[in-house]
């Protein structure tokens, strides 16, 4: 029985990133992470339980390359770990020619490096995906910075905003637009549990120029977009609307837009085309992006359509830093 899914189409391109390294086989690389001390499988499955038997492996194989290599730093264990989830890329697929593997590998060693001082998850409404990639980053990556990194979570929707604060245990953060003169208010904040969970602030916007207003209210100087609910009516608009505001600024920000490349992005060109057709939404990510992701922030099977692996795009965010910071800590 494979090991994981669409296990012939991946096995030949892992095995020989695997073998660049020193590495006999799939297997060997959970060796080398089992007698190093971590646990890829258990961390992964904490981040987001219904994740594929492939998002398992194809962190185990970059967790084992960075052991390998002897890194220490977080960071550039993250980046490693990149490799580890490009090679599980099914070739001629959009994960595979975005490099999207790569790209999760360096967007978590961008939230471990000090230089990231805010990071957003944008979504069209507040989400348990979004949820869960702040949990997996809250809970770890502190753990190796020096300055703390502040996560929010920015969607369209107070009422939403402040269930999903509650059921996760996150701060609840109300604010009033004042559209006259373009300025956000704090109103009230609700912190609903100690700890890791509590320091991540959670916003409801009534719509994009409070959801805007919201990021420059935080100094937002990352984020990523979720594309399912309200794409074309907030996330996008608000990243792209904030990068062109930083932009006349002077402010860096880098933008990731997840998701796109199937029917789901609303009106694709070609539908004939299957995943290599793209529709609105994709293409209002590609402009505002500085790396485009695949599939679905939340949904396993999608990404997986994709050609990565499965797993939510925002939940393999948290995973990232969750495993960079634990294979950090074995190898001191």
């Amino acid at each position: 029985m494979p090991l994981f899914e669409s296990y012939d189409r991946r096995i030949k391109q892992i095995n020989e990133v695997l073998n660049s390294y020193d590495i006999a086989s799939i297997e060997e690389a959970k060796e080398i992470c089992e007698q190093a001390g971590v646990d890829v499988f258990s961390i992964v499955k904490e981040v987001q339980p219904i994740a594929f038997e492939n998002a398992l492996w194809a962190y185990t194989v970059g967790a084992a390359i960075a052991i390998k290599k002897g890194q220490k730093e977080a960071a550039d264990i993250a980046a490693t770990l990149g490799e580890g989830l490009q090679a599980f890329c099914i070739p001629g697929s959009v994960a595979d020619d975005r490099k999207v593997g790569l790209g999760h590998g360096n967007l978590a060693a961008m939230l471990l490096r000090e230089e990231t001082k805010c990071f957003a998850l944008l979504a069209g409404h507040e989400s348990f995906a979004a949820a869960e990639g702040a949990i997996g980053i809250a809970r770890f990556a502190n753990k190796v910075r020096k300055e703390p990194l502040r996560v929010i979570l920015n969607g369209l929707g107070k009422d939403a905003a402040q269930i999903i604060a509650r059921i996760n245990g996150f701060t609840y953060v109300k604010t009033a637009f004042d559209y006259a003169t373009g300025e956000v208010h704090e109103v009230g904040r609700t912190c609903y549990s100690k700890g890791e969970r509590g320091l991540v602030n959670c916003y409801g916007a009534d719509d994009v120029r409070e959801g805007v207003a919201i990021l420059h209210k935080e100094g937002v100087d990352v984020s990523i977009t979720g594309n399912s609910t309200n794409p074309t009516r907030f996330q996008h608009p608000v990243a792209g609307t904030y990068k062109k505001e930083g932009i006349e600024q002077g402010k860096k920000y880098f933008s990731v837009a997840s998701g796109g490349g199937t029917g789901r992005t609303l009106h694709p060109d070609n539908m004939a085309a299957g995943p290599a057709s793209y529709g609105m939404t994709d293409t209002m990510g590609r402009m505002h992006s500085d790396a485009q992701f695949a599939g679905s922030s939340s949904v396993p099977a999608h990404v997986e359509m994709m050609g990565l692996i499965g797993m939510g795009n925002n939940p393999m965010v948290g995973a990232s830093v969750a495993v960079a910071v634990a294979v950090a800590q074995a190898m001191v």
